[in-house]
């Protein structure tokens, strides 16, 4: 899957090391390629790098 999740918000996310995000928007871009200085954020640096096409 190429880009991001969206999740209807607003949510808490709580990382895997305690971290607690609050996040007040409608939608929420989650980071499936761990490509984002923000993770897990979507900042859409999946769109920097495209993967190879089979």
């Amino acid at each position: 899957m190429d880009g991001p999740a969206l999740v209807e918000g607003p949510l808490e996310l709580v990382t895997v090391d305690g971290r607690v995000i609050h996040c007040d928007r409608v939608v929420v871009a989650l980071c499936l390629c761990r490509r984002s200085a923000i993770y897990p954020l979507c900042d859409t640096s999946h769109r920097k790098r495209r993967r190879p096409v089979d």
